[in-house]
């Protein structure tokens, strides 16, 4: 569930960046907030095994 956060939240950040060029400090939020699922994703997965 966190890898597909982490990619919805990225395509978001992706198309806000070049396509829309507005509220920009709210796009890198969702940049950060997207790295930090992944990060997640990767700590639990590596617990989990």
């Amino acid at each position: 569930m966190l890898l597909t956060l982490f990619v919805v939240l990225l395509v978001l950040w992706l198309l806000g960046f070049f396509a829309f060029h507005v509220a920009g400090g709210l796009i890198h939020i969702l940049l950060i907030i997207a790295a930090i699922s992944l990060v997640a994703h990767l700590f639990r997965g590596r617990s989990g095994a």
